[in-house]
């Protein structure tokens, strides 16, 4: 009867044992990022943040792949999911299309795109209120530029960077109604993210048209706006990621978009066994977005304009102000 006993526990604890060791598997993670480069110091550099934390906590690595075109978009997702990748990580809108094809062909493994809706059971869709974050950029532009006049510089002209722009627009004129705003799309086809020279020629002939501040969306293309203005003594505001830091004094402030933390939790998830498919939208309510105010950029930010901001920035919280989304209008 002892034995008996006996040999239930040890069956048992082999049960527990193998169960912990099942857990204690790495993840099979890829990353998959979008035109641009890893290292953008934007968007996909966002992204590529996110992985490192994830990978520094828990010890488990990752590859990660860096189309040169949209042709390579499939050909990635395929290679890492037949080769039994749990989750599979695509940062862009771009990926949406490829994405609605590719995951009901493999529905076991984990899919998540961020910038995109792909309504799949096997897919985390990561979306951001860039409209709100945008706003309060634009607050500040317009609350710098003492002639009347900002700029903004978009990467491919798509709707998701209208959104952007339009937030932009609602911040500037909520302070000064009468503002002027320029605006220039870099191209309309993905190598629009990856053209600093032809950002930063758009962004000039702004400047020589009287802008003081120019609201660069435009992934690796916005460093040659930064550039730009940096060049021209004029201000410029970067995107996605906290650019504070590329040229003290002239980067007024960044749009941060927690593309970072996105990737984190939903790689943490994947990990922990608690991830599950469907929509995940960020905005100012959960940090998602925001704008950045650091060591870089505090000399050029008064106190009268940060109180204005924050102020602004509860007010959207609590649904005061309404900041149009462009999609919305699209839907009319």
């Amino acid at each position: 009867m002892i034995n008996k006993f006996l040999k239930i526990c040890l069956c048992a604890a082999l049960v527990v044992m193998c169960a912990g060791a099942a857990m204690a598997e790495p993840l099979k993670a890829a990353i998959i990022y979008d035109m641009g480069g890893k290292f953008d110091k934007s968007f996909n550099e966002a992204a590529y943040k996110g992985a490192e934390m994830f990978r520094k906590e828990f010890g488990d690595k990752y590859r990660d792949f860096e189309p040169t075109n949209e042709s390579q978009y499939e050909q990635a997702i395929r290679r890492f999911a037949s080769r039994g990748t749990d989750i599979i990580v695509v940062i862009g809108f771009s990926f949406g299309g490829v994405l609605e094809k590719m995951a009901p062909e493999f529905p076991d493994t984990k899919f998540v795109i961020v910038d995109m809706v792909v309504d799949k059971p096997n897919v985390e869709s990561v979306i951001f209120k860039e409209h709100e974050g945008s706003f309060l950029v634009g607050m500040i532009a317009a609350m710098k530029a003492r002639g009347g006049k900002i700029g903004f510089v978009g990467g491919m002209d798509v709707p998701l960077i209208r959104k952007f722009e339009l937030g932009y627009k609602e911040g500037a004129k909520y302070v000064n109604p009468n503002i002027e705003v320029f605006q220039n799309m870099t191209g309309t086809t993905p190598a629009a993210w990856a053209d600093p020279i032809k950002a930063g020629e758009l962004a000039r002939s702004q400047f020589d048209r009287g802008a003081e501040v120019i609201y660069a969306a435009a992934g690796r293309s916005g460093l040659g706006v930064l550039q730009a203005a940096a060049d021209s003594g004029k201000f410029s505001i970067g995107v996605d990621s906290n650019q504070n830091f590329l040229h003290p004094g002239s980067v007024l402030t960044s749009m941060v978009k927690r593309v970072d933390l996105a990737v984190y939790e939903a790689l943490k998830a994947a990990r922990q066994g608690t991830w599950k498919g469907g929509l995940t939208e960020l905005g100012l309510k959960d940090d998602g977005v925001s704008w950045a105010l650091d060591q870089y950029n505090e000399k050029l930010i008064t106190p009268e304009m940060k109180a204005k901001v924050d102020e602004a920035r509860k007010k959207i919280i609590a649904g005061e102000i309404k900041v149009t989304n462009y999609f919305d209008i699209m839907d009319k």
